[in-house]
């Protein structure tokens, strides 16, 4: 379980990191160069879309962090695992969700099916 935990880890550095060239050089080890990402709200393909699109989160939501929810469950390529978006301190995050990632052979993430729980009106 601990390679699961580790990569949900390495995901959120990189939705956490607010410097956009730190955030591309992360992704590379995180996501594969044709990474699907879909939720609610937002649908790429490709690391550098997914890359520039969590940037936009950044700047839709200046100051907050992503920070897990949960235990990380995962099996096979596939992990599981719940997550909150908010200011550092707050224990009530405005934003809440899950994702579902599944890994390429190399262990990096070839998709992501994101799940928005609560989103601010």
């Amino acid at each position: 379980m601990s390679r699961f935990n580790d990569l949900v880890h390495r995901y959120l550095q990189v939705w956490n990191e607010t410097d956009p060239q730190a955030r591309a050089a992360a992704a590379t080890n995180v996501f594969a160069d044709d990474v699907s990402y879909v939720d609610p709200l937002l649908a790429v393909t490709g690391r550098q879309a997914l890359v520039d699109a969590i940037g936009a989160v950044h700047r839709q939501f200046p100051g907050f962090v992503f920070r897990p929810v949960g235990t990380v469950d995962g099996h096979h390529d596939q992990v599981r695992f719940g997550w909150e978006l908010g200011p550092q301190d707050v224990p009530d995050a405005p934003v809440a969700g899950f994702d579902v990632a599944v890994m390429d052979l190399s262990g990096r993430i070839n998709a992501v099916h994101g799940f928005l729980d609560r989103v601010p009106a």
